[in-house]
């Protein structure tokens, strides 16, 4: 795909990658590699993605076409809940929500239709179906959305915080009361696309934790979020100074981690309660502790 545009007025004054980001519908990320790879230039000047875009520039956007490889599938995740609207998957560590740049392992939404599941026709392209997401590195429940129906009111009550969604996380270290709030803002950090940090420039997040078990040198807690902010569990407790363990990123210890045979952050999600969106009967979901995990917790009773 190639063509010229003259720069928008509502970009004029903006970093080149987030104008390209815009002009084109994709991430941040995926803009800033297309402006580094010189798909996307300004003729007459040079530009890197921090540039800013000017009045008067002109684009010239010309894409290379990617080749994709399939998709590998996730036989080994299971489908814990289905009917025609929504099914709700055990997400195995490793398999991403959906597609996205730079991703080459499996994804829920491609494996569920690999195996023969009917998804949503409503979403983004390569997102049709999906309402919440799991980050790559945490197990557990995921809903995705097999009616049009269904992802329109689960999608509204998602955004209108109706779904009780419940972890279990182990971080570092004795939390001091048994249980709490953490209410403080999150944004993306300056330093790395891929982190997020808390800043008073962030959207508003809010993650309630109760004590299960108490290791001395960690603690097993039950969380329930309020809002569902990327990685918002493990900012929030890295926050506080107890980062989950098995999660280097935000401050987790690796040699506790790698005591305990983890090789991601200890986090799963737990337990799935919503309102069935054409039935409205209230429907729980619940599962259990993957292996690594459970290995984990019995590594650190028997230390105890």
């Amino acid at each position: 795909m190639s063509r010229l545009a003259p720069a928008p007025d509502a970009l004029i004054g903006r970093r080149f990658d987030v104008a390209v980001a815009k002009m084109l519908g994709v991430s941040r990320t995926r803009a800033a590699e297309i402006v580094e790879t010189g798909q996307a230039r300004v003729l007459g000047r040079t530009m890197t993605k921090a540039s800013t875009l000017l009045e008067g520039d002109v684009v010239d956007i010309d894409l290379v076409e990617e080749k994709h490889e399939p998709e590998p599938v996730a036989d080994d995740m299971p489908i814990v809940y289905e009917d025609d609207d929504v099914v709700v998957v055990d997400k195995p560590v490793g398999v991403a929500a959906h597609a996205s740049v730079g991703w080459t392992g499996p994804t829920v939404r491609g494996s569920l239709l690999q195996r023969g599941v009917t998804l949503s026709s409503y979403g983004a392209p390569g997102r049709q179906g999906i309402v919440s997401r799991l980050d790559v590195g945490t197990s557990g429940l995921m809903l995705v959305c097999r009616s049009d129906l269904a992802y329109t009111e689960m999608r509204r009550q998602f955004a209108a915080h109706e779904v009780v969604k419940t972890y279990h996380a182990l971080v570092q270290g004795n939390l001091r009361e048994d249980k709490a709030t953490i209410e403080a803002p999150i944004g993306r950090a300056k330093v790395s696309d891929f982190r997020f940090t808390i800043t008073p420039a962030g959207k508003p997040s809010v993650t309630h934790w109760d004590v299960i078990r108490r290791y001395g040198e960690a603690t097993l807690v039950s969380v329930n979020l309020e809002t569902g902010r990327t990685h918002q569990i493990r900012v929030h407790f890295s926050s506080i100074g107890h980062p989950l363990v098995g999660d280097p990123m935000y401050g987790g210890n690796p040699v506790l981690a790698g005591r305990l045979g983890l090789t991601r952050q200890w986090l799963h999600a737990m337990r799935l309660e919503f309102r069935h969106p054409r039935t409205h009967v209230w429907t729980t979901v619940a599962s259990r502790y993957p292996a690594d995990l459970s290995h984990a917790l019995d590594a650190l009773a028997d230390a105890g």
